[in-house]
């Protein structure tokens, strides 16, 4: 990530516990607003072209923010990234963002994937794995992939956590050929 997404990142984050807002909320707004840049290209013209007017910029965000009725904060977020023409590192912006938070809130965000779809009991195993593992609570987001022959693949920012059949097999080939 960027230094300059994380500045953005940290000082909204910083906005938000300083204010007491529901920052979880704040977030899930903000990625429906990079949703709609993202999938929006007249949006991001105007927002990503430097010769629109800054007011016009900020014309187009109000209407948004009053038709989808977002926070004044949120609103005010957006323009300032707007005046300082960083529109177009939004969603970098927001995933950093989204991490600030996690990172203060002691969340993780684990990615799951495994051979097989796993059941709830399993889920839930597995999360308080992690959650012993990294010492925060875990939200997972779940996939499955035959190619792992078995176990699960989990992901927790740039830490891997390798239990599948396919990992150990590696493992064990790389021993044979070390040994």
């Amino acid at each position: 990530m960027s230094a300059v997404a994380s500045r953005y990142a940290r000082a909204f984050a910083d906005l938000l516990f300083e204010q007491r807002v529901d920052a979880a909320k704040i977030a899930e707004q903000l990625r429906a607003v990079v949703a709609w840049v993202q999938q929006s290209q007249p949006l991001r013209e105007v927002w990503e072209n430097p010769s629109v007017p800054a007011e016009q910029k900020r014309a187009v965000l109000d209407a948004l923010a009053q038709k989808a009725d977002l926070p004044k904060l949120l609103r005010n977020f957006v323009a300032v990234i707007l005046d300082h023409h960083r529109s177009a590192q939004l969603p970098e912006i927001a995933q950093q963002f989204q991490e600030e938070l996690n990172q203060r809130l002691g969340l993780a965000e684990a990615d799951v994937t495994s051979a097989r779809e796993l059941s709830a009991e399993e889920r839930r195993r597995l999360e308080t794995q992690i959650k012993s593992v990294t010492g925060k609570s875990v939200t997972a987001r779940y996939a499955t992939d035959a190619g792992l022959l078995g176990g699960a693949l989990v992901r927790v920012g740039s830490t891997v956590y390798d239990g599948s059949v396919r990992g150990q097999l590696e493992r064990l080939k790389e021993q044979l050929i070390a040994g």
